[in-house]
């Protein structure tokens, strides 16, 4: 009961990347899109998973270079053309793509409607997200969230951090709203926006700041801690091996930056207007 209360706070913090499937054997419902095996459609919808197709090739290349390591296993993926197809899948539908702990990934009709433009840069987060589940299992409570839903927005160049600017995220934390780095998670406690006075937008975009400030910093030691990490390797442990020192204290330099006004970002600003429900 604990974990099912987890992951349905995940899914309310506005994460598009986990859920709880409430159908185990998905044949009933999609079929096979044939040009294509990875992808399942809803049947009436071939022509949402044909733009899925187009797009796959290129979204699995971007997540296995973000990684420096292939899929474990050729990522599925599943398109709901239909809010009641969605809903049997995902526990939070306002979502529009979500990653199940079996490693499906489920994208939602508005990625097929009024979400359409966020197709790609959806997919790709959502697959960063389903290529480290392959590996160490999802939301793995060694691994902070800040980091997890940092690391998927920069490999998707800004994909699900696009409703805040760079200069939102700094105005926040001149107004000492920021990611609190010396918080550790645990199985019963994870460290999203509401723990640092952020909201969700705030809290993705920071995160992924600072996951590019990482990268951008030194990306050869960048590449051996998310290497570690995807051996599941205890990430702070990972970070003061490969670093010397703690996230908290190397990353310190990116809120000098902010505060002083200087440049702080990770991928070209693509911002959205903000949806009326997240």
């Amino acid at each position: 009961m604990r974990a099912l209360a987890i992951l349905m706070l995940l899914a309310l913090a506005g994460c598009a990347s986990t859920s709880t499937p409430r159908i185990v054997n998905p044949a009933a419902d999609f079929a096979l899109y044939s040009p294509d095996p990875r992808i399942g459609f809803e049947p009436g919808f071939e022509a949402y998973a044909e733009r899925v197709a187009n797009v796959l090739p290129g979204a699995i290349a971007k997540v296995e270079a973000a990684h420096y390591l292939p899929f474990y296993r050729s990522p599925r993926v599943f398109v709901c053309g239909t809010d009641a197809c969605f809903k049997r899948y995902v526990i939070t539908p306002r979502l529009s793509a979500a990653v199940v702990p079996d490693n499906r990934l489920i994208l939602s009709p508005n990625l097929n409607g009024r979400e359409q433009a966020r197709l790609e840069p959806l997919l790709v987060h959502e697959l960063s997200h389903l290529h480290l589940g392959q590996r160490i299992g999802h939301y793995h409570t060694t691994l902070p969230v800040w980091f997890h839903e940092g690391w998927a927005s920069l490999t998707a160049n800004g994909g699900g951090a696009e409703y805040i600017t760079d200069a939102q995220a700094a105005a926040a934390i001149r107004e000492g709203r920021r990611v609190d780095l010396s918080q550790r998670d645990t199985p019963d406690v994870r460290h999203r926006a509401q723990a640092f006075k952020l909201t969700i937008y705030e809290f993705y975009r920071q995160s992924m700041l600072l996951v590019g400030w990482l990268r951008r910093q030194d990306e050869a030691r960048f590449r051996e801690l998310v290497l570690a990490v995807q051996g599941n390797q205890d990430f702070e442990i990972a970070f003061w091996d490969i670093y010397g020192t703690s996230p908290a204290m190397q990353l310190e330099s990116f809120f000098v930056a902010a505060q002083n006004g200087d440049n702080i970002g990770a991928v070209p600003d693509t911002t959205l207007a903000a949806p009326a429900h997240p």
